[in-house]
């Protein structure tokens, strides 16, 4: 069917925005009956619509707390029989089912419900819309004759085709509704799902039990203007499920549209500064943290993590952990002058807002607090998904171990911890050199480790002249094991005193042994930390 006459509609919607002014326009202007269901037909009828409650159309009453009222053949049958087959014809005249042309359905919100953080397992499952999708995938199913509308957003192309074309929508349209029926509906299924696979209780070890069946969902934010290379075509999509303070979730108070580089990195630089609970800066580039560092206040923070790698932290992400003040903006764009891609931040003072203002093209992201995302992450492979856990650095000092004949002093173990934190969120192999809890050397995704060890040292030895500082009693994180002690001997040779790494190797001796050599105290954690 080309065009397809509206003369009966059911409503029954949650978001409620822009309903009263579709519907009205449906009855005034086209003479379309409307059926609806409790507190949409309410507020309809309030309205000043002519109702045709759901009960009465049906004439079998709401039951079950509402959970079965529109579970009935006269609602279904009026979506699904096809109006060019003669035996679906007379079925539906020999059973008193009347044709239903456009269904106006959103569903119960349960993604919002299980966000709540007092939800019970009882109301999140009576959340759960039954009556709704079924409308809906009923009503798309047969999209030759039924126009489905599942979004607000829609109802005023509706209404101007209406307009356009005597009371009909085109196929085209139909069919364009019909995918967004499909896609909302998966993405409530899936979002059902995820939730109670994270309700199933944890295997004896406490890891997660993953699903036997894996699917995600998301809503699309923006086109983006391009991917990694302006000849890739990339989207931004936000998952119903994001954290309230996720880079997701972010407000983007001023600046340029994000761009699909942008988001990568502002995500791992946020990544990172959330690793600290003291206040903290990262400036990061290209997916790792050139600039790192940890203050009384994020302003001395930043001036420590920008003396790391002033040339690498050019065009880069800044991220802090608290409020940023004037202080810190002034520094970074009166002081050293550097251009930023993007700031983000928990919040902002009016006073840094006043004074980021003035680099129009800058953008600065807000997201309202600071917390930890927990769950898993999903990376695409040829045709498959990888999931896993989100990694952080939880490890109790209290279990880690010395093996060296030296202890590190107390000031080596703070620069170790710090470093520790770091050093996870830098490419593997990774190694990172450290003093002062700033990160002033980072060895980053080498194919082996020691020359991303030499890396770290030549970069840190530089931070260190520009501090104005000797490069002695520094510090090393490496993200794995040792695998032979040249390592060790690298290290050494650049003023490294102290040394953290998981440990685990068939030759941890040989680098045990070269430590004692050098008068090294090394700290085995027992747990790596790849970011590939």
């Amino acid at each position: 069917m080309a065009d397809s006459s509206i003369k009966r509609a059911l409503v029954s919607v949650t978001d409620k925005t822009g309903i009263v002014e579709f519907v009205k326009a449906l009855e005034d202007e086209f003479g379309v009956e409307v059926i609806s269901t409790g507190g949409t037909a309410r507020v309809l009828s309030e309205a000043g619509v002519n109702v045709v409650p759901i009960e009465q159309y049906t004439r079998f009453p709401e039951m079950m707390d509402g959970r079965v009222k529109t579970l009935h053949p006269k609602v279904h049958g009026g979506l699904l029989a096809r109006r060019d087959d003669e035996r679906h014809m007379a079925e539906a005249a020999e059973h008193g089912i009347g044709m239903i042309d456009l269904v106006c359905v959103n569903l119960y919100e349960f993604e919002k419900t299980v966000a709540k953080p007092d939800v019970t397992f009882a109301d999140a499952i009576e959340h759960i819309d039954i009556g709704g999708p079924s409308m809906l995938r009923s009503a798309a199913k047969n999209a030759d004759a039924v126009t489905v509308v599942s979004d607000p957003a829609d109802y005023d192309a509706v209404l101007a085709e209406m307009r356009a074309n005597d009371g009909a929508t085109t196929l085209a349209t139909r069919r364009r509704l019909q995918l967004k029926v499909y896609q909302t509906t998966a993405a409530y299924d899936t979002a059902i799902a995820t939730w109670l696979a994270e309700q199933a209780p944890a295997a004896e070890d406490g890891a997660p039990v993953f699903p036997e069946h894996f699917s995600i969902a998301g809503t699309k934010e923006q086109d983006l203007r391009y991917g990694e290379n302006p000849q890739q075509a990339a989207a931004f999509y936000v998952r119903g499920d994001a954290p309230a303070h996720s880079l997701a979730r972010a407000t983007q108070i001023q600046g340029k549209p994000l761009s699909y580089n942008n988001l990568l990195d502002s995500d791992a630089a946020w990544a990172a500064v959330r690793e600290f609970d003291e206040p903290a800066v990262v400036i990061l580039k290209h997916q790792n943290p050139c600039g790192s560092a940890t203050a009384a206040d994020v302003t001395t923070a930043y001036d420590k993590a920008f003396a790391c790698d002033p040339v690498s932290a050019f065009g880069g992400i800044i991220a802090v952990n608290r409020e940023v003040p004037l202080e810190l903006c002034e520094h970074f764009a009166d002081v050293n002058k550097q251009f930023v891609e993007v700031m983000i931040a928990p919040s902002y003072t009016p006073e840094a807002l006043e004074r980021l203002s003035k680099r129009k093209n800058m953008r600065v992201l807000a997201t309202g607090g600071v917390d930890r995302t927990v769950g898993v992450e999903v990376r695409t492979v040829d045709g498959g998904l990888l999931v896993q856990d989100i990694d952080h650095v939880d490890e109790d000092p209290a279990t880690f171990t010395v093996p060296t004949k030296r202890q590190p002093t107390d000031a080596e173990m703070d620069d170790l911890l710090f470093a520790w934190r770091v050093c996870k969120t830098v490419k593997s192999n990774a190694i990172l050199v450290a003093k002062d809890r700033a990160g002033l050397g980072m060895g980053p995704g080498q194919p082996n480790r020691v020359d991303s060890a030499l890396i770290a040292c030549e970069r840190a030895e530089k931070a260190c002249e520009r501090m104005g500082v000797e490069p002695q009693d520094l510090v090393a994180a490496s993200d794995a094991f040792f695998p032979f002690r040249d390592n060790v001997d690298t290290l050494a040779a650049h003023g490294v005193t102290a040394i953290i790494q998981p440990g685990g190797s068939v030759r941890d001796d040989e680098s045990i042994a070269a430590c004692d050599e050098h008068g090294i105290a090394m700290v085995f954690t027992g747990t790596r930390h790849f970011r590939h």
